[in-house]
């Protein structure tokens, strides 16, 4: 029981691992582009299978021509050669179509992939999600979430197509090479006839039986020399992947680094990432090494090692050099076919983690997912019993809650209608923009019911520009197309940006070429563009000027005004508070208490208490 529970463990870790294979491959096959899929893998098999029957062809070729050389026969040497032609010439046809195939489909398949999980990425938040998810407290990262998905949508599922068709297809080779030349060295080898104790023996197919042992030994040697390369394959995957984010990281915050001198420090830091990239890649190889020590050690014996077994029978005159050729080549194939896993160790150990990076990808992805649905069921389910007002922003019995599970505010609620202009207040790090959040129904760690007016736009305290031209700056996430030069001009003249109303063509870096303050005028230029009714600004003119601040927040409630909605703030500059009627302010409540911080609403008259 004790020996057959390791083996049971290991076939149960196999049927786990082969059914999240299954779950990462079976939708491509499912997909609309099915068809396509399933006939190009149906044609890839087919020119295997062809390539097999060609090699058994040419081992039967073998055969007919070393003894037309051996028999010094002209005639079936000359002609050997031309039927050689000929199956070389298809043979090479056959090995260029499989090429192309293979490749196509592993492009289409990467493609679909590429596009399923962009798709499910950025839906619902997801990407925000999983960053937030990365970190449960104190500044670690979590080992239980993915680490730059951008590296799993890339290069994982790029790696996981190439080995996927690749490992498969040889796989299924290395089976019909089998089945079709164990026959054939079967019939040619012969038996082996022996006498031990006084009784004779004979093994027949004693080739065949020689090239199993061969290459059963070798597997499971092969096994034991490679199976560390599975965990270092993937962590060289994963610390590659940190060294090229910090990179991305400091190219993305170069004039704050440059303004701080923090280049020995970042240096430092790539130092040290780089530094784990180095020590487990050598980790690695030292291993490598070993597997290859022993491969071509197995690899280089396979050559003579038929010759050895079948040479007593050769110069015996029991067979020719003809049929001693044969039995070298169908014991090449049969030992290749078997040696498949002693061939493919390091490629199977890559893909495995490929396969176990993209499977956690998989994983915490549908868990996002599946928050997301039960939280608007929750929603949905509270809403249906407590409706709120058409029109307005409200909250009922609402709790926020921070990634490492400590309560920021608990039973909140507040409401706000058109015409009501909010500012929200309170110390830094009360869970102001965390509020925000939760509004605008990106925040996964809450409860409670939220209602968002329809047609709002939030400025965030760190607004994104894509790189390329102003006027798609100026339009996102809406195609530049909707709005004509005019109205673009005009929302940039009204943020105080006119210097920029000939650049609308320009293409750069945004977020790198503009300073602070007119990035956020150009967030603010956006608002202005678009018009929503309701206006929701996170520090939004936190680096302009007080002159600069009261035109632009002028500006922004007369746009709430005009479209029948209202501005809601967070800001500290008491300048700001005369463009609000209504004040909501996180006070912080005494240790012990159910939550963090309280909202308490300060209207026209006195304070009163809303949470």
């Amino acid at each position: 029981m004790n020996l057959l529970s390791p083996i049971a463990q290991k076939l149960r870790g196999f049927r786990h691992f082969s059914r999240r294979v299954w779950t990462l491959s079976a939708p491509y096959f499912r997909s609309e582009d099915k068809w396509k899929a399933r006939g190009l893998l149906v044609a890839i098999v087919l020119l295997n299978l062809g390539a097999v029957y060609m090699l058994v062809l040419l081992n039967e070729w073998n055969r007919v021509f070393y003894d037309a050389l051996q028999n010094k026969d002209a005639a079936v040497f000359w002609t050997q050669l031309a039927r050689f032609t000929y199956l070389a010439f298809a043979f090479i046809i056959i090995a260029v179509y499989r090429f192309y195939l293979t490749q196509l489909l592993e492009v289409r398949w990467r493609a679909w992939m590429t596009a399923h999980y962009l798709e499910r990425w950025l839906s619902d938040h997801a990407f925000y999600k999983l960053e937030l998810a990365r970190f449960t407290g104190e500044g670690n990262e979590s080992a239980d979430t993915p680490d730059n998905p951008d590296q799993r949508i890339q290069e994982d599922i790029n790696l996981f197509t190439t080995y996927s068709i690749s490992l498969s297809m040889g796989l299924l080779n290395a089976l019909v090479t089998l089945v079709s030349f164990v026959g054939i060295l079967w019939s040619l080898s012969g038996a082996f006839a022996f006498n031990f104790n006084g009784a004779s023996y004979s093994i027949p197919g004693f080739m065949v039986w020689m090239a199993v042992l061969y290459c059963v030994a070798g597997s499971v040697i092969t096994h034991y020399i490679g199976r560390p390369q599975i965990r270092l394959n993937f962590q060289q995957q994963r610390v590659e992947a940190d060294f090229r984010h910090h990179m991305v990281r400091v190219r993305e915050y170069s004039e704050s680094i440059a303004l701080d001198k923090g280049e020995a420090v970042e240096r430092a830091q790539l130092d040290t990432r780089f530094a784990a990239v180095l020590a487990n890649y050598l980790r690695l190889i030292k291993k490598q090494k070993n597997l290859v020590w022993f491969t071509n050690f197995f690899g280089q014996a396979a050559v003579v090692f038929p010759f050895i077994v079948a040479a007593p029978r050769f110069f015996s005159g029991a067979i020719q050099l003809g049929e001693l050729i044969q039995i070298s080549s169908a014991f090449g194939r049969v030992q290749d076919s078997l040696s498949w896993l002693v061939d493919n160790y390091s490629s199977l150990a890559a893909w495995r983690a490929t396969t176990d990076r993209l499977t956690s990808f998989e994983d915490n992805i549908s868990a996002v997912a599946q928050q997301g649905r039960a939280q608007a069921a929750s929603n949905l389910i509270a809403n249906d019993a407590h409706p709120l007002a058409a029109g307005t922003l409200a909250v009922s019995g609402l709790s926020l809650k921070l990634p490492t599970g400590a309560t920021l505010l608990s039973g909140v609620s507040l409401q706000a209608g058109p015409g009501q202009s909010v500012l929200l207040k309170g110390p830094s790090g009360s869970g102001k923009s965390t509020l925000f959040r939760a509004l605008a129904g990106i925040w996964p760690f809450f409860s409670g019911q939220t209602q968002l007016p329809a047609d709002a736009m939030f400025i965030p305290q760190r607004p994104y520009f894509p790189d390329g031209s102003l006027r798609n700056a100026l339009a996102y996430p809406q195609p530049a197309a909707r709005y004509d030069d005019a109205a673009l001009k005009k929302a940039l003249t009204d943020a105080l940006l006119p210097h920029l109303t000939s650049r609308l063509d320009d293409e750069d870096a945004w977020s790198q070429k503009l300073s602070g303050g007119e990035q956020q005028r150009l967030a603010i230029a956006r608002v202005l563009l678009k018009k929503p009714r309701w206006i929701f600004a996170d520090e939004a003119t936190s680096a302009l000027d007080e002159a600069a601040e009261k035109t632009l927040y002028d500006r922004l409630l007369s746009s709430a005004r005009a479209a029948r909605g209202s501005l809601v703030s967070i800001a500290h500059r008491p300048a700001v508070a005369a463009f609000h009627g209504t004040l909501w302010e996180l006070e912080k409540l005494p240790e012990g208490a159910p939550a963090l911080y309280r909202v308490r609403e300060t209207p026209h008259g006195g304070l009163t208490e809303k949470a």
